[in-house]
């Protein structure tokens, strides 16, 4: 599998590399967590920008995103809006969206953002932003989430595709399973990703207590990030850090 260098971190090789979100609602409260922060076998970090209040200017996001990235400045942070529609705390429209973005990429407030494939308008729109971003700096993580189903396995691998061919360095995907075939869906699409369609690295999951098994076996089938949990879960089924931790070095292969 490719890798990417964010920082001192290298995505895409070794274990799958351990990101914890950060969901609080007020930035008070987000200065409050970031001594415990440091003090975590963390890989990286991502914040969850749609659970900040919607009064909240972007330049006040991206002073928050510039104090996490001081107060520890070895863990790689990423800052992700997730839409109501793939189950985000609330809507935003494309330009708010694409202005928060560019206003962290202009005042260099994180190291990755997460765009969503479906977002966007067309696909020349997502090319000419994603390439925006990266020429600031970024690492551009595209995603796609399903809540309610998974999609079938050839439908996970064109999705994944079309994220890389859109210029994403990584491509990520998370769907919830009905059934524990569901499961193996996933699976079985992460490996032909690993197998055939390597060129950037990846992240897939399958939610829920059904679909754990997904986020901790990434050394197997060749997702490269897994998403835990330090106190409160960003999405369904992630993992304590500490066991998630754990159980990633007895898959270790």
């Amino acid at each position: 599998m490719s890798e990417i260098n964010v920082k001192s971190l290298t995505i895409g090789s070794g274990l799958p590399k351990i990101c914890i979100p950060i969901v609080a609602n007020t930035e008070a409260e987000i200065i409050s967590l970031l001594p415990t922060l440091d003090r975590q076998d963390i890989d990286l970090l991502e914040w969850r920008l749609d659970f900040m209040d919607a009064s909240v200017s972007n330049e006040q996001l991206t002073n928050i995103g510039k104090a996490i990235m001081k107060a520890l400045p070895s863990k790689p942070l990423l800052v992700t809006f997730r839409t109501k529609q793939e189950g985000g705390e609330r809507e935003i429209s494309a330009d708010d969206y694409c202005n928060m973005y560019r206003c962290f990429a202009k005042e260099k407030a994180a190291d990755m953002v997460d765009l969503e494939l479906f977002f966007l308008d067309n696909k020349e729109q997502i090319k000419s932003f994603t390439k925006e971003l990266q020429a600031e700096g970024l690492k551009v993580i595209f995603s796609n989430h399903d809540f309610q189903k998974t999609p079938e396995k050839a439908e996970i691998v064109k999705r994944l595709t079309k994220m890389q061919e859109l210029g994403a360095d990584i491509a990520k995907i998370a769907v919830m399973p009905n059934s524990s075939e569901d499961v193996l869906t996933l699976l079985s699409a992460t490996n032909e990703m690993k197998e055939k369609h390597n060129d950037t690295p990846f992240v897939t999951m399958s939610m829920g207590e059904l679909g754990a098994i997904s986020r901790v076996s990434g050394s197997i089938f060749g997702s490269a990030i897994t998403f835990g949990a330090l106190s409160k879960a960003s999405a369904p089924g992630q993992i304590a850090l500490d066991d998630l931790r754990n159980i990633l070095s007895l898959f270790s292969v």
